[in-house]
C-alpha cells in the first residue's frame, strides 16, 4: 500500500507573513461566499409561492425544488475539506462559488420542472462546499489570538442568514419587482466574492497523490445515501411517510448507504471525516447539542412567520422584520461574544448555557400566542432569540474547536457542516409533522365542542363555514404553541449538557494555544487537547 500523503499542516499551510491584509481580503471573500450560500438555500423557498405563480406549477411539484437543493447540500458537506486540501484550498472556493453563479444566472431561464430540479441540487452541491471551507479557512490562517472572531463569522451562517433571507426575499419580490432576482440576488455579491478570493487567498499546490488514497467506495454510498435521507425526511410529511413507497425507499434506502459510508469512514486509513475524533468529550457533546439547537433555533424563529402567514394571512414583507431584528445585530453580537470569551474570568460554558436559557425563554414567551397576535407581539421572543444564538453558538463551537490539533480542522470542519445542513433538514421536518399533528388533533377537539354545542338546531351554512375556519385557525395557534414550548424544554435540557464539557481556558493574546482544564478556571491543566485521554471532572 502506498503511504498515505497527509494534507498540510493548517499551521504550516498559513501564509510566512501571517495576517497580513491581503489574507484579511480573501478571508472577507470567503465569509461572503458562505453567506451567498445560506441565502441561495433560504430565499427561493421562501417566495417558492411566487415562482409556483411566475412558472405555473403546483404546491407539490414546487416543493422539489427545495427538496433537491437541500438533497444536494447535505450530500457535498462531509467531502468538501478534502477536495480543498487535495485540489488547494483557492481552486476549489473559485470553482464552487462560479458553478454557484452560473446555475442562479442560469435558473430563471429554464421552464421544464425536472431540469430546474436537477440544476437546483447542483446549486446546492456548489453552494454547500462553501460553508464548511469557511470554517476549515478560519481554522487554517486565523492565529489562535483572533481565531475566536473567525468562529465568531462562521457563526453568522447559522444566525444571519437564514434570518435575514427574509428581508431578503421582500427586497427581490416587491422592489427589484422580478421573480428572476429570488436567484438573481447573490450573481453581484458573489461575483464580488470571486474577486477577493481570487487575489485574497493564497495559492497552494494540488496533491495529486491523495486520489489513489481516498475512500471511494464510501463517497459512492454516502453521496446518493445522504441526499435519499433529505428526500425522505423533506417529502415524509406531504406525501404522509410510510404511506408512500418513494418516501419509505429513501429513508431506508438513505440509512442503509449512510451507515455502510459511516463504517467504511471509521475503517479507512484516509477517510473524509475522521469518525474517531468523536472520542474526545467536548466534540461528542457539542456535536450533538448543535443538531439540537439547530431544531430548536431554526424552528423557534421560522415557526412565528409561518403561522402569522398562516393564520394572519401576512405576506413575507409583513413578517420579515421579524428575521431583520434576530439576524441584523448578530453583525456586533457574534464579535461581541468573542471578545467575551477572551476574558479571564469567563467561562465559555456558562456563557453557553446563559445562552441556551435566553433561547429556551424566547420560545417559551412565543408559545403564549393567540389568534390575535401580529409581528410585533413576537418581537420580545425575537429579542431573547437574538441574545442567545451568538451566546450558544459562538461558545459551543469555541469548546469543540479547542480540542483539536489544526491539522484536524478540515475533519472538523467537515462534521460540523455535515451535523449543520442535517440538523436544518431535520427542523423542518419536525416543526412540519409536529404542526400538522397537534393541529389535527386539536381540530378534532374543537370540532367536537362544536358539535355539542349546535345540538338541537341546524346551523346555517355561512356560519357553518365560517366557523370551520376559525377552528382551523385556532387549532393552528394551539399546534404552534406546543411545539414552541417543546422548543424551550429541549433549550433547557441542552443546558446541563453544555456544562458537562470540558473546561477551556481563554485564548491568550500570544499565540499560545489554550488548553483544556480537569478543574476549572482556577485548576491545572489537563492533558493535551488532542491526546484520546478525557478524565471526568
Amino acid at each position: 500500500m502506498a503511504a498515505i500523503v497527509q494534507g498540510p499542516s493548517l499551521s504550516q499551510a498559513a501564509p510566512a507573513e501571517g495576517l497580513g491584509p491581503r489574507l484579511i481580503v480573501g478571508l472577507t471573500g470567503v465569509l461572503l461566499a458562505a453567506l451567498i450560500a445560506g441565502l441561495n438555500n433560504r430565499v427561493p423557498g421562501l417566495a417558492l409561492p411566487d415562482l409556483r405563480g411566475a412558472l405555473g406549477l403546483a404546491q407539490d411539484d414546487a416543493s422539489w425544488l427545495t427538496t433537491g437543493y437541500s438533497a444536494g447540500e447535505l450530500a457535498v458537506m462531509p467531502f468538501a475539506t478534502w477536495f480543498a486540501v487535495t485540489c488547494s484550498l483557492r481552486r476549489t472556493l473559485l470553482a464552487c462559488l462560479t458553478l454557484n453563479l452560473v446555475l442562479a444566472g442560469a435558473l430563471p431561464l429554464i421552464q421544464d420542472l425536472h431540469l430546474m430540479v436537477g440544476l437546483r441540487a447542483l446549486q446546492g452541491f456548489a453552494s454547500g462546499a462553501l460553508i464548511p471551507l469557511l470554517m476549515m479557512s478560519a481554522l487554517r490562517f486565523l492565529p489562535p489570538q483572533v481565531r475566536l472572531h473567525g468562529l465568531a463569522l462562521f457563526a453568522l451562517t447559522a444566525t444571519f442568514a437564514p434570518n435575514v433571507s427574509l428581508w431578503v426575499c421582500t427586497f427581490a419580490l416587491d422592489h427589484l419587482q422580478h421573480w428572476q432576482w429570488v436567484y438573481w440576488h447573490v450573481i453581484p455579491p458573489g461575483v464580488l466574492a470571486l474577486g477577493l478570493i481570487w487575489w485574497g487567498m493564497p495559492k497552494a499546490p494540488a496533491l495529486p497523490q491523495r486520489w489513489r488514497q481516498g475512500n471511494w467506495l464510501g463517497m459512492a454510498l454516502g453521496l446518493p445515501g445522504l441526499a435519499l435521507l433529505v428526500v425522505g425526511l423533506d417529502q415524509g410529511v406531504r406525501l404522509e411517510w410510510t404511506q408512500s413507497p418513494l418516501v419509505l425507499s429513501s429513508l431506508v434506502i438513505g440509512s442503509i448507504f449512510t451507515v455502510i459510508f459511516l463504517i467504511s469512514e471509521w475503517l479507512h486509513p484516509a477517510p473524509f471525516m475522521r469518525l474517531q475524533l468523536l472520542a474526545r468529550r467536548n466534540l461528542t457533546i457539542a456535536f450533538s447539542v448543535f443538531v439540537l439547537l439547530l431544531i430548536v433555533t431554526t424552528g423557534g424563529v421560522g415557526l412565528p412567520t409561518n403561522l402569522l402567514g398562516q393564520v394572519q394571512g401576512l405576506r413575507v414583507e409583513q413578517v420579515a422584520s421579524l428575521g431583520l431584528l434576530v439576524g441584523l445585530p448578530q453583525l456586533l453580537l457574534g464579535p461581541a461574544v468573542a471578545l467575551l470569551l477572551y476574558r479571564r474570568w469567563i467561562d465559555a460554558r456558562v456563557v453557553m448555557a446563559a445562552g441556551l436559557a435566553s433561547i429556551a425563554f424566547g420560545c417559551w414567551l412565543g408559545a403564549k400566542v393567540d389568534s390575535s397576535w401580529l409581528t410585533q407581539e413576537f418581537y420580545l421572543p425575537a429579542l431573547f432569540q437574538m441574545a442567545g444564538q451568538p451566546m450558544a453558538i459562538v461558545s459551543l463551537l469555541f469548546l469543540a474547536t479547542s480540542v483539536v490539533q489544526p491539522a484536524e480542522g478540515p475533519f472538523v470542519a467537515g462534521i460540523v457542516n455535515t451535523l449543520r445542513a442535517l440538523g436544518t433538514v431535520l427542523s423542518t421536518a419536525f416543526t412540519a409533522q409536529g404542526m400538522q399533528a397537534r393541529s389535527t388533533f386539536y381540530s378534532d377537539m374543537l370540532l367536537d365542542h362544536a358539535t355539542q354545542a349546535f345540538c338541537g338546531r341546524a346551523p346555517d351554512l355561512t356560519s357553518l363555514g365560517t366557523f370551520a375556519g376559525a377552528i382551523a385557525q385556532q387549532a393552528a395557534v394551539l399546534a404552534a404553541s406546543d411545539l414552541l414550548r417543546i422548543f424551550a424544554l429541549i433549550a433547557i435540557c441542552l443546558g446541563p449538557m453544555a456544562l458537562c464539557m470540558r473546561y477551556i481556558a481563554p485564548p491568550a493574546r500570544t499565540a499560545r494555544a489554550p488548553q483544556p482544564s480537569a478543574a476549572g478556571p482556577n485548576g491545572p491543566n489537563a492533558p493535551h487537547a488532542s491526546g484520546d485521554q478525557d478524565e471526568p471532572r
